[in-house]
């Protein structure tokens, strides 16, 4: 018995990395998952892994960034699952993200948000009668430390449209918690793909940025993403909602 058995979630960028460590560690404990992305053969990587673990897996390939394709991917994963009643919204693209503000474009800004927290939204309309419908739903949106960094310099555009998702997780939890739906924000550090290049690329830098968790390490996607997710979707923390969850060794102050 897993603690997850009869869920039925969605996890958007779930072909790698974070996304990915989510999508197992859900299947692991029961829950069948359409594992959301772009890259069709990651996808079926993922799936592929949840199968042989015993688990159900069902690729959906699409751009989550995409308003219609938003809407068809939902469409798709709840008629292969049966319904949805958790939404792992991970898919980001950073854009041009990262620099100082002058540097900023406009269309670095607009496209930013709408990767960002405007298809956080979309995905959680187009969920959110489905979970109304079986009576329960947990949504887990993927935020981020820079949120709260001290020095924000270069982390300006990153961080504001990060902080635009929290804002709609808050509101989505008082909103719909009537509808018995919950909703979180999760801040991890894990060692994706593009944080595990930077760290082979640049050793001493990585070395140094280690030094700032006090955990002692980078944390690994499954491990200590995913099955951090699986405890927030235990029973056991149903009475919470709205709050936004670090999981990243330490590092980040939420104060």
């Amino acid at each position: 018995m897993g603690q997850l058995d009869g869920r039925l979630a969605i996890v958007t960028g779930a072909g790698q990395g974070v996304g990915r460590g989510i999508a197992l560690a859900l299947a692991t404990e029961g829950a069948a998952v359409a594992v959301v992305g772009r890259t069709a053969s990651k996808l079926q990587d993922t799936c592929a892994e949840i199968s042989g673990r015993g688990g159900k897996g069902f690729p959906v390939a699409g751009d989550a960034h995409d308003r219609d394709d938003i809407q068809r991917i939902v469409e798709e994963s709840v008629r292969a699952l049966g319904g949805v009643d958790i939404l792992v919204n991970n898919a980001n693209v950073h854009m041009k993200g990262m620099g100082p503000l002058l540097s900023i474009a406009d269309e670095d800004l607009v496209q930013s948000f709408i990767a960002g927290p405007v298809s956080t939204l979309r995905f959680m309309k187009a969920c959110h009668p489905h979970m109304k419908a079986r009576g329960r739903g947990d949504i887990i949106n993927i935020v981020t430390s820079a949120m709260v960094r001290w020095d924000a310099r270069n982390y300006g555009l990153y961080a504001s449209y990060k902080q635009a998702v929290r804002s709609l997780t808050r509101a989505a939890a008082c909103e719909w918690a009537n509808d018995g739906i919950r909703a979180l924000n999760v801040a991890p550090h894990a060692m994706s793909p593009a944080l595990k290049r930077w760290t082979e690329e640049r050793p001493a830098e990585a070395a140094e940025f280690v030094k700032t968790i006090p955990g002692g390490r980078i944390g690994d996607c499954e491990q200590d993403i995913g099955r951090g997710v699986v405890a927030l979707l235990s029973k056991d923390l149903a009475y919470l909602t709205g709050a936004t969850i670090p999981l990243d060794g330490g590092q980040a102050y939420f104060g």
